[in-house]
């Protein structure tokens, strides 16, 4: 069995060479047939030549480097496409996620899931980075119904079939157990080891906050929505529309009672949420009619063929 490492990496050059010798450690201990592949995400420190000094030393490290910062996502689809391993391992290069849970994410693939994510439980960051981070959690497990702790923990495990199966771009790295168990796949949780970030500083901010949240919409129509888009632009539309046509209803009885409307915005608020209604469920029926005229069979995941 060989196990690819996957490892993004952006301004990490006081942490590398430790990160190596961890790794190192562990897979020799555990014997393991290895590749370590790092994604220098457009890096303006020195990581990548001394990604090319650990090359030097040991011909199982790969690396690819950006031209410039295109994002973890990004990153992580190109390890994903190079990756020859039947397991692959993703970790951040900050050294808060400890390579020595690496055997029991292995463990937990050869007991017959597809997907092992892991749960910072005890998490040693800021409070401005664990507040948000549990919100966003606890949001999108509501709204997904994947009972996981840690969407956002970098240290995670796959199959090698699910990181072929599963396209990965935009924000939607932290989404990838999600659209792992909308493909049929076993998705399971593991609790880890989560250390204080040792070197240089967190690349988290706002706007990546907010980013999930955009993403977690996008993740819940490609997978919910997709192959049925009338379900929900026919439910809005239903809504608004029904909306409005109680209340021009309330209007009209206003009138033949002898009350003049022409002037009350309720009147314009009515016409507005008929005209919307009926805009978005025929938005619907022609997501419907795109939908039924493609065989799209990136929806699905093939098991196995017996001919």
């Amino acid at each position: 069995m060989k196990v690819s490492i996957v490892i993004p990496l952006y301004n990490e050059e006081e942490s590398l060479l430790e990160l190596y010798d961890t790794i190192i450690n562990v897979l020799k201990t555990e014997n393991l047939n290895y590749e370590i592949i790092f994604i220098d995400d457009g890096s303006k420190d020195d990581s990548l030549n001394i990604l090319k000094e650990l090359h030097f030393k040991d011909n199982n490290i790969k690396i690819y480097g950006f031209q410039k910062n295109c994002g973890k996502s990004a990153a992580l689809s190109q390890g994903f496409k190079k990756a020859s391993g039947d397991i692959v391992i993703t970790m951040d290069a900050d050294l808060q996620d400890d390579p020595n849970e690496i055997p029991k994410l292995i463990e937990m693939i050869n007991s017959g899931h597809d997907l092992v994510s892991g749960w910072k439980k005890k998490r040693n960051d800021p409070i401005s980075k664990t507040i948000p981070s549990k919100l966003f959690n606890f949001i999108t497990s509501k709204l997904t119904g994947i009972k996981i702790h840690d969407f956002n923990c970098g240290l995670k495990a796959y199959r090698k079939k699910v990181i072929k199966d599963i396209p990965v771009y935009g924000e939607l790295h932290r989404y990838l157990p999600v659209l792992a168990h909308w493909r049929g796949y076993k998705v399971g949780e593991i609790v880890v080891l989560h250390h204080e970030r040792k070197y240089g500083k967190t690349k988290f901010g706002a706007r990546r906050f907010l980013s999930g949240f955009f993403d977690l919409f996008t993740v819940l129509f490609l997978t919910r929505y997709r192959q049925k888009p009338l379900h929900l632009f026919g439910f809005f539309g239903l809504l608004s529309f029904l909306t409005g046509f109680i209340i021009s209803l309330y209007l009209t009885i206003l009138w033949f009672q002898g009350y003049g409307i022409g002037s009350r915005p309720l009147l314009f608020l009515g016409v507005l949420l008929i005209i919307v209604g009926m805009q978005s469920f025929s938005i619907g029926l022609i997501g419907e009619m795109i939908t039924n005229s493609k065989d799209d069979d990136s929806m699905y995941s093939v098991k196995e063929i017996i001919e």
